[in-house]
């Protein structure tokens, strides 16, 4: 595997702490939801981005 350049370093922190803020976000919006489908809705977002932070994290190591 290739080494990341500073720059491409910085973008990937940048990219997994933006998916972090996201998954809390969107975890808070569906604790506070009362309508099941959008609670589901925010739930599987939250996931989906929980996910794609893991996939990036595995470009740190």
């Amino acid at each position: 595997m290739a080494t990341l350049t500073q720059v491409e370093l910085q973008n990937l922190k940048h990219l997994i702490e933006s998916h972090d803020i996201s998954y809390q976000k969107l975890n808070t919006y569906a604790s506070q939801c009362v309508d099941p489908q959008i609670k589901q809705m925010f739930t599987k977002a939250a996931q989906d981005s929980l996910n794609t932070k893991q996939k990036l994290l595995t470009f740190l190591n």
